[in-house]
């Protein structure tokens, strides 16, 4: 099972030289990669949670291509309907390119009423609007050149290349846990990626329902890669009620060595944890995940494939 950092692309500490700090501890730690998060619109509604400065993720993640040597980057999740689907799959297949292969597009519908408002998209559209641009940037990766008629997007005769370099294209982690977006996941993705899990829901009725929606599709389920908490305490976090990644670091080893039992490819560690005046401390945020990169795991061993 491999592990991976969400990178703290927002708020107080979001800076160029913290930036730089993610990718040099990240890296030197041997975790396997290092994944962004998109707003495009910093209303109030999403400034509350996710404050700015927000450092756009395709600016970004092209930042990171140029400063990484050996971890995948990528996005969890880009918010599909912000952008036309050819921009999205173009950026990626560039950045696959000039990277050598080492790019996830992790991808969701999105939440903020106040960003789809300010963009002018009808919210009510968005579950939609993702799944045709998902079927967009799919045949856009694995064509030379596209035509496309739907809903929403029209194209005719257009050039693709450069094309991705990872073949048939980079693997596509989608978001969301409603029977809409489980379908989504099978239908269109390589990955389930859920975030803030606990235990009992993920066993118990999360990985049933991909099940669930898998067999009705007739494919197989796709490869679980989730998001969790990450914050190590020094007391022990009630069973009951935790997290997945929050507690005393044996229960967060537990926690990965649960999540691989139950067929976890890769897990994304997140340090965030929904508390802003916490991740002004970047240095303890970097100690704790070199404390798993040691205790955890022999992350040094993985290589990007």
């Amino acid at each position: 099972m491999k592990l991976g950092v969400n990178l703290i692309n927002f708020g107080p500490s979001a800076n160029p030289s913290n930036l730089a700090g993610w990718v040099a501890h990240t890296e030197s730690a041997g975790f396997h990669s290092l994944l962004t998060s998109d707003h495009l619109v910093t209303t109030p509604e999403v400034h509350e949670r996710y404050p700015a400065p927000f450092y756009e993720p395709l600016t970004t993640l092209g930042w990171l291509a140029g400063r990484t040597e050996r971890i995948t980057i990528g996005a969890t999740v880009m918010v599909l309907p912000y952008r036309h689907p050819v921009e999205t799959a173009r950026a990626f297949a560039n950045l696959d390119q000039l990277s050598g292969g080492r790019v996830i597009l992790g991808a969701g519908i999105g939440w903020a009423r106040s960003e789809f408002d300010a963009l002018n998209i009808e919210p009510a559209r968005r579950g939609a609007m993702t799944d045709e641009y998902l079927d967009v940037i799919r045949r856009y990766w694995t064509s030379d050149r596209l035509s496309y008629d739907g809903q929403f997007v029209q194209l005719d005769d257009i050039h693709t290349a450069p094309r991705p370099h990872r073949r048939p294209h980079p693997p596509i982690w989608i978001g969301g846990s409603s029977p809409a977006a489980l379908r989504r996941v099978v239908r269109f993705g390589d990955a389930w990626h859920p975030i803030n899990l606990r235990s009992a829901w993920l066993a118990d009725k999360g990985l049933p329902r991909l099940n669930a929606a898998a067999e009705a599709e007739g494919k197989p389920r796709p490869a679980l890669c989730p998001r969790i908490r990450f914050r190590i305490t020094e007391s022990r976090e009630p069973d009951d009620s935790r997290y997945m990644g929050y507690g005393t670091l044996d229960q967060i080893r537990s926690d990965l060595s649960e999540l691989e039992a139950l067929g976890a490819e890769h897990v994304l560690l997140d340090t965030y944890c929904d508390d802003i005046e916490r991740s002004r401390d970047v240095e303890s945020a970097w100690a704790m995940l070199a404390t798993v990169a040691d205790k955890a795991f022999d992350l040094a061993a993985e290589t990007v494939r």
